[in-house]
């Protein structure tokens, strides 16, 4: 095995967001598919302790749209060998995190030519149902060929939109097919640069979805009941990677859609729109100038402030919610794909595009300023080639979440760590390697104190493929 490399701005970028998806022929099973779908159950989890607090997670980046978790007593310090793996599910390709509703989780993956979503029992990956559909993809840059979009879970509705556009409504209790479009093909959106990667969004009676065709319409809203178009809004930027997000702006109900993909010259944005009727408030350009790049962090609303990122030379963007004015600009942070988290007037995140060009990054929000940067390092001694080493990790394009006081953090190469972040530095509390992988891009899923973690690719020192896995993240009663 090779020390990881540092991945180059334009190979992390296509990593970020890949997997594709397409079909005629669609099917609903609980026969397992070769390639993917094995579930191995290891070991129960602890009793919850009976004064946590737990929630679902129904849809990406959690049920606040923030990373934010309100769950409480969750263990704190790693085990000599990590936390206890409850059960583990044997993937397919793709980048999609699970969602969470009830005790059931459903999962976006693709084996073989198919696009596969399993819905599992949360507590010990009991199949409940599996349904796919034949999947065409092939990523520009040889990156997976599997979804990006998380499922969303709304009542007893599962919403998926596949790297192709393949838009799905399915029955949450037994996988029948409510309604089905096929966007890419209505509006006829070329393929962006890592197929459909935006996750849809579930507001009042609608489901909002960043479209990107040429032209327009740049968003559109189905009734998430009938799949009926009630509105469609926007003609001048396509597709992003990032997903629409909610907010409540002087008083009134508004959607942000951070927008802009692939387009010469590359141009993108953000939307402000009264769900309502679709009308857009106001506009911002916002992007970097770089062609091959895209918008992939996700608007991060607080109080009356709007904050965008964009990587490659672009950085970082507040504005007045209200008006879509200025307030601030700044070069010191620019997410690449992950949404910066806020907490008490701070901003924290991973500034840069990968490798040597990735730093864990603190922000004023009233002044745009950077209190500290830094790029954690840490060894693990492996054994090469029957040869014991040192090797240095750092945590790359990694993710946060905020959860119990403190921050989650699992990095690129598969470690988790928890953080102590403040305006005066990061410090490290505790560590564990989970596997040795990279791409580990997902955004962990929590919850009722299990924790879900995507291992993207196969682990190069112990050679499992890739996996869904399920870790018991519960403190002691």
């Amino acid at each position: 095995m090779n020390t990881p490399r540092p991945l180059t701005a334009a190979v992390s970028l296509v990593l970020t967001i890949a997997l594709s998806c397409a079909a005629n022929e669609e099917k609903k099973s609980v026969a397992e598919t070769s390639g993917g779908g094995e579930v191995t159950f290891h070991k129960k989890p602890k009793p919850l302790p009976k004064d946590a607090v737990t929630e679902d997670w129904p849809r990406f980046l959690g049920s606040s749209h923030n990373a934010v978790s309100r769950e409480t007593r969750l263990l704190k310090d790693f085990p000599a060998k990590g936390p206890s793996l409850v059960w583990e599910m044997k993937t397919g390709e793709g980048y999609a995190t699970p969602s969470i509703l009830g005790n059931r989780l459903v999962f976006f993956h693709r084996v073989g030519d198919e696009d596969r979503i399993d819905c599992l029992d949360a507590r010990n990956g009991r199949r409940f149902w599996t349904f796919s559909y034949p999947c065409r993809y092939r990523d520009r840059y040889g990156f997976s060929g599997g979804p990006r979009s998380s499922p969303v879970l709304d009542e007893n509705r599962v919403f998926v939109h596949s790297v192709e556009g393949k838009l799905h409504c399915l029955d949450l209790q037994s996988g029948n097919v409510v309604w089905k479009r096929d966007t890419s093909s209505e509006y006829k959106v070329p393929q962006d640069y890592f197929g459909v990667v935006s996750s849809p969004l579930v507001e009042g009676d609608l489901l909002i979805v960043n479209i990107g065709a040429p032209g327009g319409p740049c968003v559109v809203a189905y009734d998430k009941r009938t799949g009926k178009v009630v509105w469609q809004t926007g003609d001048q930027w396509g597709p992003s990677c990032a997903s629409p997000v909610p907010a409540m702006v002087n008083g009134k109900r508004r959607v942000f859609v951070f927008a802009g993909g692939d387009s010469r010259p590359p141009t993108g944005g953000l939307l402000n729109i009264d769900p309502a009727h679709g009308k857009i408030e106001y506009r911002v350009p916002f992007r970097s100038k770089t062609y091959e790049s895209v918008n992939a962090s996700c608007p991060v609303i607080v109080d009356d402030r709007v904050f965008l990122s964009s990587s490659y030379n672009t950085g970082g963007l507040l504005l007045d919610a209200k008006t879509g004015k200025d307030v601030w600009c700044t070069r010191d942070f620019g997410a690449h794909f992950m949404t910066p988290i806020h907490k008490d007037g701070y901003l924290y995140g991973i500034d840069g595009s990968g490798g040597n060009n990735a730093a864990l990054t603190c922000i004023d929000l009233r002044t745009g300023k950077a209190q500290w940067r830094t790029q954690p390092n840490f060894e693990e001694n492996v054994v090469i080639q029957g040869e014991q080493r040192n090797v240095t990790y750092g945590i790359g394009i990694g993710s946060l979440l905020h959860v119990d006081g403190r921050f989650l953090c699992l990095s690129e190469y598969g470690h988790l760590l928890w953080l102590d972040l403040s305006p005066s530095g990061s410090r490290q509390l505790a560590r564990t390697w989970l596997f040795s992988a990279n791409q580990t891009w997902g955004l962990p899923v929590l919850s009722r104190g299990l924790l879900y973690i995507n291992q993207n690719t196969k682990d190069t020192l112990n050679q499992t493929a890739p996996r869904l896995l399920c870790y018991d993240l519960r403190a002691e009663n």
